[in-house]
Formats: structure tokens, C-alpha cells, sequence
């Protein structure tokens, strides 16, 4: 009876320490997450090295919690500035894109960017060195069967072993077709055959994500089979033909820790212009307001590129609705011109007369549907 007794006392004090620990939990939300401040956001580097223009992009924070596009910052002022004297402006692309053309820059040399808002804001970066990137040995690439996926890696190596801290963005084109082939459409009334190819289709899509290496703990600065991207079969990306570019860029210590940081930040909203739960600032300031926070790191380097192009044929072909028919029957009147006035496309004729027209719905005979171009890229 006693033992009983005890069980019950036991319980009832189990329960009312789970009560009080349950009235003891609150929400906790980080400031930061509750913040409805617009801070800047820069985004992009000085190529003092390359083929390519520098490209700067500016944009606002948001709430964590929100899920509309972030702002674009546009009509800002952005230049370049050399310690040594001398200063290279951007000009606005885009709204929000701010670039500037290739040219010869002195590689000892120090710089720092100045940004002007709209609003008359302006942010300053400290002076940076430049970073001499090491080219980049090969890309290859391996079929993964677990994953059921491609994965893509990167070599390369600096025999001054100078280099040490690296980053890597990749541009990624796919070529892919329609389920069918629309050859028909009407103009002025007249059913003839289609002038554009919209079959064929080239996607392309960067990199979102923060790719780093270091070789910091290595007896020697050498990057081998690091893996850069992953591309599972069932998106269909490898069942024609597709090619990678990467580009890679050497970074100072600090920069490195800065990307670090922020690609730690980022894992859970995707890049650097995504709702951001924490505050990684870099090395730009607000000059009149150093509370006023920036987001975003300005470095210089020169730029090392590299591509791959492979036809692995990988994947099954795009599978659709059967196809429609409908009668071909043109009236020629203003009011009633013609029995196509549907929203799918012609395909071809039908029948043993050619008295019908097969179609299909835009998804199963536009390629444009799926969000690429027609336009043959000028390296395929």
C-alpha cells in the first residue's frame, strides 16, 4: 500500500513539473529575424584579371519570415577606387545589375569600392589586395549510382602555394526538346507552316549556392576532385546534351571567413539575397552611419574559367497527353476565319485528305514552356 502511495505521489510531482516547464516555454525569435530594416545587400567583385566585366548587384534585406522578392536597389552610383589614385565606374545593366568592361588594372595595386544609393546613402570598403587565381587543371565528372545522379568536381593547384583559399560559381546549359513537334500555325487568317523551331530548347541556370575549398591544412595548395555540383538524372538535364562553366577565384583569409560565415547563415534560405536569420556583415560600411549595416564583401581577383560540355544521354524522353484532333475548316469571313481558334498548337496535318489538324497543349509542344530559349548558345 505504501509502494502504491508513493507511485501516486511520484506521478502527481512528475505532472506538475511538466506543467510548470510547459508554462516556461516561449517562442524565441533572434532579433534579427524580427528586424523590418532594408539594409543593403552588395553582391559581386572587382575582376581585375579577365575576360569578363566586374559585376556588382544590389538588393534589401527582408524579414526572415517574408517570402516576397527582395527590393532592388536601383539608380545607385558605384565606382572602383585605386589606392594609388584613379577610379573605374560601374554603369547600370539592369535594374540592380551594375557592370564594368574588362580593362588593364595594376595587379600590386590596392582597391575599394564606393557606393552611392538613391536615397543619398553612401558605403565605403576598406582597401583590399588583389588575389592571384591559379587556373584551373581539369573538370571532371562521375556517375554516382546511389544518388543516381552526375557529380561534377574541380582540380587545380598553385605551385607557390600562395592561393590556399578558393571560391567557385558555375553557370550550367542543358539542351532539351518538346514531347512533340508543333510544324503548323496560323497567320493572317492562313494556316502555314511554323518558322520557328520551338522543339528545341537550351536552359541555363548559376549557381546559388556558396562553393569553398581551402588547402590551408595541406602540406601543398592543391585542389583535387572537390565536388562543385551534382545534377540528378531525373531532372532530365543529361538526356541530350549538357555543359558546365566554372569559374574560380582565389580569396584572401578574410574574405574566406566571411564566406564561411555566411554560407553557415544561408544552408536554410538558399543565397545572399535570401531572408537571412543572422548578421553576417563584411568589410563595407555606411560612412555617415556605421549602425546602418551592409551585407556583402568587396574583393578583387582576377578570374579563372573553365568548361565542360558532355552528352550522356541520361534520362527518358519527355512523355505527354496523346495529341487532338481537329477538322480543317477555314470560312475566310472576318467574324468566323478560321476553325483554329484554340489555345494548342498545331502540330501537322491528319487524316488521308489532310482534312485535320493533330494538337497539343503549349507544355507538350513549346519548349519555351519550361523556361528556356531558343537560342542556340554561341559555344554549342
Amino acid at each position: 500500500m505504501k509502494l502504491f502511495l508513493k507511485r501516486i505521489y511520484d506521478l502527481k510531482y512528475l505532472i506538475t513539473l511538466l506543467l510548470i516547464l510547459e508554462s516556461c516555454i516561449v517562442p524565441f525569435s533572434p532579433p534579427e529575424v524580427s528586424l523590418d530594416e532594408q539594409y543593403l545587400v552588395v553582391d559581386g567583385f572587382f575582376n581585375v584579371g579577365g575576360n569578363d566585366s566586374s559585376r556588382i548587384e544590389l538588393r534589401r534585406t527582408q524579414n526572415v519570415n517574408q517570402t516576397d522578392q527582395p527590393l532592388i536597389e536601383t539608380g545607385a552610383t558605384i565606382v572602383v577606387e585605386a589606392e594609388a589614385g584613379g577610379s573605374y565606374p560601374f554603369a547600370e545593366s539592369m535594374p540592380g545589375t551594375y557592370l564594368l568592361p574588362p580593362g588593364s588594372y595594376d595587379m600590386q595595386d590596392k582597391y575599394r569600392i564606393r557606393i552611392k544609393t538613391g536615397n543619398g546613402q553612401e558605403y565605403l570598403s576598406d582597401f583590399v589586395t588583389v588575389s592571384q587565381t591559379p587556373a584551373i587543371d581539369s573538370l571532371t565528372y562521375k556517375l554516382d549510382n546511389v544518388q543516381n545522379a552526375m557529380i561534377f568536381y574541380v582540380n587545380a593547384h598553385d605551385e607557390q602555394n600562395k592561393t590556399q583559399f578558393y571560391r567557385w560559381k558555375f553557370d550550367e546549359t542543358w539542351e532539351y526538346e518538346s514531347t512533340y513537334s508543333s510544324a503548323l500555325e496560323i497567320v493572317d487568317s492562313q494556316l502555314v507552316s511554323r518558322k520557328e523551331n520551338i522543339t528545341k530548347c537550351w536552359g541555363n541556370k548559376n549557381s546559388g549556392s556558396i562553393l569553398l575549398g581551402s588547402t590551408v591544412r595541406l602540406s601543398e595548395d592543391i585542389i583535387k576532385d572537390l565536388p562543385l555540383n551534382t545534377v540528378p538524372i531525373s531532372t532530365n538535364k543529361l538526356f541530350r546534351k549538357y555543359s558546365i562553366l566554372v569559374k574560380q577565384y582565389g580569396l584572401s583569409r578574410t574574405a574566406f571567413e566571411y564566406w564561411t560565415e555566411l554560407s553557415k547563415s544561408t544552408q536554410l534560405t538558399g543565397s545572399l539575397f535570401d531572408p537571412q536569420p543572422g548578421q553576417v556583415t563584411g568589410n563595407i560600411k555606411n560612412i555617415a552611419d556605421p549602425r546602418n549595416l551592409v551585407f556583402g564583401y568587396f574583393s578583387a581577383s582576377t578570374e579563372e574559367t573553365k568548361r565542360i560540355t558532355i552528352s550522356p544521354n541520361l534520362g527518358i524522353y519527355p512523355r505527354c497527353t496523346e495529341p487532338d484532333t481537329i477538322p480543317v475548316q477555314c470560312t475566310g469571313f472576318p467574324d468566323d476565319p478560321c476553325a483554329f481558334n484554340t489555345q494548342k498548337l498545331l502540330l501537322t496535318y491528319w487524316g488521308p485528305r489532310a482534312d485535320y489538324v493533330l494538337v497539343a497543349t503549349p507544355d507538350c509542344a513549346d519548349c519555351r514552356t519550361a523556361g528556356g530559349t531558343t537560342r542556340k548558345p554561341s559555344f554549342w
